[in-house]
């Protein structure tokens, strides 16, 4: 019995499955039908005619394992190790700058330069599987990101911004901005097997949905979302963005609703967010919001980019016929997220901020 060189079954799984062909062995020898085996042992029956016809043209030795099977491995242990140093040092060290993925084909060229041998992608892949590698999807992080002060970040600003708010009674309100347009990210559907489903959606730059929301949250309290929408239909002279005025009320409105408190506000360093309109409408009110900025290109430090990947994730694959038909779905999905409390907790638990007082 021996097994792909990098695939099937590695050393551990073929010692059980030998011990399994062994106690099978036992029972037909005891005259056991292989249909009885396969039961006993919960095997298919196609394994246990399969292992009664080798032992009984063989015997017993018919059923060890005979190891991995194909050829031998060309890279030594030592050899195996420095691949294994090189490929986490990132494509990027190794000539790969723009597009830091390691795929199969940049794997083997890597093999070849370090140790002179070719390897077909295939045989990458059967290699890297061996050193427990595994294809995944990657996450994106902007190369101007600021490692240090994104680790810094919670234990300096939130830490700071949470002793404020519980000294003040007030509430922490994370806040971002997005926009939705009517060619939704892809999701799955139903198809024929073998049919790849064609969902058709328009071209036309014909406007989008813009959105602003703010999650609070305050010990003790349930967590809420406020949020404001504005339809941009790209007409001449239309407002293309939230302006100073629009966050001005939305943060009014964040202080109405929990009840007067004041505003811990976290948000990126957006340029609206440093308009002079809303400079001098935070200088006037300057009792009651104090503004936290997060770090640079940090947006998984802000709770608020989950709600906008959920509400992305509902309206996939939807194809609206116009911007006018978009809007209201929108914010049915936002009215829904903001009856969900609990689901607002996980987005701040997904940031890795613990906003309970120190």
């Amino acid at each position: 019995m021996g097994y792909a060189d990098g695939g099937g079954l590695t050393a551990a799984g073929r010692a059980k499955r030998e011990a399994v062909c062994f106690e099978a062995v036992g029972m037909f020898e005891q005259g056991v039908r292989s249909r009885e085996v396969a039961r006993g042992l919960r095997v298919s029956r196609k394994s246990a005619y399969a292992w009664y016809a080798a032992w009984r043209e063989s015997g017993r030795a018919a059923l060890t394992s005979k190891g991995a099977g194909g050829f031998p491995c060309r890279l030594g242990d030592a050899q195996a190790e420095r691949l294994e140093g090189e490929l986490e040092a990132g494509p990027a060290a190794h000539g790969w700058t723009e597009d830091q993925r390691w795929t199969s084909a940049r794997v083997a060229e890597l093999i070849h330069r370090l140790f002179g041998h070719r390897y077909t992608p295939r045989g990458v892949s059967y290699l890297l599987h061996r050193l427990d590698w595994s294809p995944q999807v990657p996450a994106h992080r902007a190369v101007e990101r600021d490692e240090r002060a994104v680790e810094l970040w919670p234990d300096g600003a939130v830490v700071t911004g949470k002793r404020t708010a519980q000294l003040l009674g007030a509430w922490v309100a994370f806040e971002d901005e997005a926009g939705q347009d009517l060619k939704p990210g892809k999701g799955r559907t139903w198809s024929r097997r073998g049919r790849t489903p064609l969902v058709r959606v328009t071209g036309r730059g014909s406007g989008r949905v813009l959105m602003a929301g703010m999650i609070c949250v305050r010990p003790g309290r349930a967590t809420r979302l406020i949020y404001r929408t504005q339809t941009y239909r790209g007409r001449t002279g239309e407002k293309k963005g939230f302006r100073a005025r629009e966050f001005a009320d939305l943060l009014t409105t964040a202080r109405r609703q929990p009840g007067g408190a004041p505003l811990i506000v976290v948000w990126d360093n957006a340029s609206t967010h440093h308009a002079k309109a809303l400079r001098e409408f935070c200088d006037r009110n300057s009792d009651w919001p104090t503004i936290v900025k997060l770090p640079l290109y940090a947006p998984d430090l802000n709770p608020v980019e989950g709600v906008w990947a959920l509400l992305k994730k509902s309206l996939a694959n939807l194809a609206p016929h116009a911007i006018e038909d978009l809007a209201p779905l929108v914010k049915s999905r936002l009215r829904g997220i903001q009856r969900r409390p609990a689901v607002l907790d996980g987005f701040i638990a997904e940031t890795g901020l613990g906003l309970e007082p120190p």
